[in-house]
């Protein structure tokens, strides 16, 4: 490890000491959830507004915890991982599927393809329909190489909360729904959505029924109808680029999936994400790339089909990447805009 890793590694640390000390005050202070102060604490880091709740003691120990942090001085990818670790930390133990976060080498992987997908000089209009934390949103944010408008959308209001402050401290112009985002948005069209997509039934079955991938009887499952709402707010020749399960194709209601995507977009890639990261096989997940079908696309001579390596193993995983940029070259991807 050089240098620089070395000082980002303990910049980080540091960063997630402090924002944990400051968390921890508030929680033994207000005596709220772990995850609910953390909300709360970061909100006054951004802000320094104070609610009825703080006395005089509190504001004093979270004002020297801020003072000693400087939060200016750091990268905002450290601002990020740090503020991971904190939320990491909130959630062990929790059990709610969607409280789960997208691991780190996931969602870099994810900005490396929105990159390669992308291919033009002009801002991107991206958008994360179950942003959580916005910790994949920020994470590709912060490794694209053009500018970003960036949205996203969380039904949770401690996440939807987290995700602002993660956004605000890291000098990311976010806009953000806190709604269903299986209803309607007022949203203009995007280029590319990325999505760590929430895997279950869809609850609202009066909702579902607007979607063509509700389920003949009982709860549509919530995955399928995700897909179907992106490719709504897409614009034509725009790319999804999902986390999914990888039974994604053979579980029940999947042959409405199947004929859906085929008639609405182009499958462009699917890549297995390494067993080693899951807990168990039935758990895995693979990345999914589609191309919302327009004038000017077309099927790709040969799908993107990869299972790729342990993101542990660099060799392994550079001799994919070059595999990868060899299928880039020969497809020529890119939006294509009129």
């Amino acid at each position: 490890m050089n240098g620089g890793e070395t000082m980002e590694q303990s910049n980080i640390e540091r960063l997630f000491q402090l924002v944990d000390e400051i968390t921890e005050k508030i929680q033994e202070n207000l005596n709220h959830p772990y995850i609910d102060s953390l909300a709360i604490g970061l909100e006054y880091v951004f802000s320094r507004q104070t609610t009825e709740e703080f006395d005089d003691k509190l504001i004093d120990e979270l004002d020297q915890a801020i003072n000693e942090m400087n939060i200016d001085k750091y990268e905002k990818e450290e601002i990020r991982k740090a503020i991971q670790l904190v939320i990491l930390k909130g959630m062990k133990g929790a059990t709610q599927q969607q409280h789960l976060m997208t691991p780190d080498t996931v969602a870099m992987f994810i900005g490396y393809l929105a990159n390669k997908f992308i291919n033009r000089t002009d801002v991107i209009r991206l958008f994360d329909p179950a942003c959580g934390t916005a910790n994949l949103l920020t994470a590709v944010m912060n490794s694209m190489d053009n500018g970003v408008e960036a949205y996203g959308s969380e039904v949770d209001p401690t996440l939807i909360k987290l995700a602002l402050m993660n956004a605000n401290l890291q000098k990311l112009n976010v806009e953000f729904f806190h709604q269903d985002s299986l209803r309607s948005f007022l949203l203009e069209p995007v280029d590319v959505i990325i999505s760590d997509l929430p895997v279950g039934y869809y609850p609202d079955d009066i909702q579902a029924n607007h979607y063509q991938l509700k389920a003949n009887s009982g709860h549509s499952y919530a995955h399928h109808l995700f897909i179907e709402q992106g490719l709504h707010y897409m614009k034509p020749a725009g790319y999804m680029i999902l986390v999914i399960p990888n039974h994604l194709f053979t579980s029940e209601q999947s042959d409405k999936l199947n004929k859906f995507l085929q008639q609405h977009s182009h499958i462009v890639g699917m890549l297995q994400l390494p067993l080693s990261m899951f807990k168990s096989e039935q758990n895995a997940k693979s990345i999914l790339i589609l191309q919302k079908k327009g004038q000017a696309t077309k099927t790709p001579k040969q799908t993107l089909m990869a299972q790729l390596p342990s993101f542990k193993n660099p060799q392994a995983m550079n001799s994919i990447l070059a595999q990868m940029n060899e299928w880039f070259q020969n497809e020529g991807f890119s939006i294509v805009r009129k």
